[in-house]
């Protein structure tokens, strides 16, 4: 589903991206503001439980993930390695914040020991995640699989937790961080045994 709808974003983004290339807005510029607001919109609403609002700064600047793409397509620096470096190293410190910040409330208001440890779990397997693709990479493997992704989770626990703030239902919340635990584990999981596969295939 996310694969359809991403080219429509784009798509849809082109005209902002081309006002903002005329007016001197570079990509990397995007991805930092972006990044500032994910930041700080998870870490001043979430651990006060401010669901609502702190959702809806977080996803206001998410949209920036798509729009640094846009500019640099409309500027024609698309694929350059400093921009996809710089992209996806902040990208970390995005989702450390969400779920980091999940974490504190649940160790404060929300009065849960186990669902910190979850949101902390969801993090770290996100980050390992990440990382075995971009190891996979690095030794020349390729690396495809996946069922929860970076895309998902974002979706998955901002859309619920968002719900969560508009229907005062903690319990939406938690059924995001049990289900994106599940998921990130079974796609860790599947590419240690496309890795493990392509090695011994590559082995002789």
């Amino acid at each position: 589903m996310l694969s359809q709808i991403r080219p429509a974003l784009s798509r849809g983004l082109a005209p902002v991206a081309g006002r903002l290339v005329r007016a001197g807005v570079t990509p990397d510029a995007i991805t930092i503001v972006g990044t500032a607001g994910v930041v700080g919109g998870a870490i001043g609403f979430y651990p006060r439980g401010s669901f609502l609002i702190g959702t809806l700064v977080i996803t206001a600047f998410v949209f920036n993930d798509m729009l640094d793409g846009a500019v640099a397509r409309a500027r024609g620096t698309v694929g350059r390695p400093w921009g996809a470096f710089l992209d996806s190293t902040l990208d970390r410190f995005g989702d450390a914040a969400i779920f980091g910040s999940l974490a504190l409330w649940f160790s404060w208001g929300g009065h849960s020991r186990l669902m910190e440890g979850v949101s902390i779990y969801v993090l770290c397997a996100g980050f390992v995640t990440s990382y075995v693709k971009a190891r996979a990479e690095g030794l020349g493997l390729r690396c495809d699989v996946r069922l929860v992704e970076r895309a998902e989770r974002l979706l998955g626990i901002l859309v619920l937790t968002g719900f969560n703030g508009i229907l005062d239902l903690p319990v939406l919340t938690v059924i995001a961080l049990w289900a994106l635990a599940a998921g990130t584990t079974i796609t860790v999981v599947q590419r240690y045994v496309e890795v493990h596969r392509q090695a011994a295939m590559a082995t002789p």
